[in-house]
């Protein structure tokens, strides 16, 4: 962690918790706490991770950046 004021310490997870509530939470609500943590642990496993692009590797998906970095 970075000292007290700096703003870019939590860069990552905030812009991780503003994309699960863009894409999902806010679509789709759930009635009950354990459908929506099912459902974000689905979201997160199912598509965030090895599908959804991203602009750092190039807007290619985990899994597409592995392969061709194999």
């Amino acid at each position: 962690m970075s000292g007290k004021g700096n703003c870019y310490d939590n860069a990552a997870v905030e812009t991780f918790f503003k994309t699960i509530k863009a894409e999902l939470t806010w679509r789709h609500p759930r009635e009950t706490r354990r459908k929506a943590e099912m459902a974000i642990f689905e979201y997160i496993n199912g598509f965030y991770n090895p599908r959804r692009r991203r602009s750092a590797p190039g807007w290619k998906s985990p899994v597409a950046f592995e392969r061709k970095a194999a």
